[in-house]
């Protein structure tokens, strides 16, 4: 961790701006130092970045239909599993007795 507070601040880039990183990677003519060092960026976060619109790259051409499930449904689902767990756990805590 940081010791000074003021060092450890947090950067906050728009959508707009990591795609135009992620498009300017994606295009060929420069090379990762080129980039990073262009945009002051750490090589990791430029690579994450490149990795999210690739993957995210097939969501443009789709006819707006989610392929999974949202955020809200995964929260739920596991809320659930949890419930289950703890019902189960005790459940079979009886069944020992």
């Amino acid at each position: 961790m940081w010791k000074d507070k003021r060092l450890a601040k947090r950067w906050n880039f728009t959508d707009q701006f990591k795609a135009k990183v992620a498009l300017e990677a994606r295009r060929g003519d420069k090379t990762v130092q080129e980039i990073v060092a262009k945009h002051q960026l750490s090589p990791n976060q430029f690579s994450i970045w490149k990795r999210q619109a690739v993957g995210g790259m097939a969501d443009v051409f789709s006819d707006g239909k989610q392929s999974g499930p949202t955020e809200a449904e995964v929260k739920e689902l596991d809320a659930e599993i949890r419930r289950l767990a703890i019902k189960n756990d005790f459940l079979s805590e009886g069944l020992k007795r």
